[in-house]
């Protein structure tokens, strides 16, 4: 049984991704780059920024990245006015899990910085014992920090599970021998996520806890 849960933020746990769609799209203009398509732009959520920049742009040079992530953070943290949002039942369904002893972790492609304030701006920040972002560790998919993660808890792989909306998110888990859960509703279709044999679709995010508790033998 699972005593880990660990979580992708941006399209699992929030609904970012119109904003950072938005965001990627007007630091490309800004910079006079090729315009981007919204599916294009929404295919690299999940990764660290530097990987998502050389993914949409190819061959990009050190100095025009760094001025493309600088462009892209001004856009999402403080210009655009694109809603984000918890998606429904997260904020109840993270206090319950909390409650019924499971541990809660982070693993996302945001920046320290980025995912340090949305912690703060939710207020849930106290529900999750570590977390770790793109820009301190290895970018997803990569499993290095689902290993670490896994590491500072001393929790068997076997009792934890990746919860996450991207190809990047099961990918990583699978690589770290993880079990995975695919989140339907976010940033990737999910007929993409179940190449990787995911132990549950999760198409609203309180299905979590249903199906933690008939796992688990409790009466729901």
């Amino acid at each position: 049984m699972y005593s880990l849960l660990i979580f992708d933020w941006d399209g699992t746990v929030i609904d970012s991704t119109a904003r950072i769609v938005s965001s990627m799209q007007s630091a490309a203009r800004e910079l006079g780059l090729r315009s981007l398509q919204n599916h294009e732009a929404q295919e690299i959520i999940g990764l660290g920024l530097p990987e998502a920049v050389q993914a949409l742009f190819p061959g990009i040079d050190d100095v025009l990245l760094e001025a493309v992530r600088d462009r892209y953070v001004h856009h999402y943290m403080d210009a655009d006015n694109t809603p984000v949002a918890l998606f429904p039942g997260v904020q109840r369904t993270l206090e319950r899990l909390h409650e019924k002893g499971y541990r809660l972790a982070v693993a996302t492609g945001k920046s320290r910085k980025g995912l340090d304030r949305v912690l703060a701006d939710t207020g849930l920040g106290w529900l999750f014992e570590i977390t770790r972002c793109a820009d301190e560790t290895t970018s997803k998919p990569h499993p290095h920090m689902l290993e670490e993660i896994l590491s500072q808890t001393q929790v068997d792989v076997s009792n934890a599970v990746m919860i996450g909306d991207t190809e990047f998110d099961l990918k990583m888990g699978v690589q770290a021998g993880m079990d995975t859960i695919a989140v339907s509703y976010g940033a990737h279709h999910i007929d993409r996520l179940k190449q990787y044999n995911p132990v549950l679709e999760m198409h609203a995010f309180p299905e979590l806890e249903t199906w933690l508790d008939l796992k688990s033998g409790e009466r729901v």
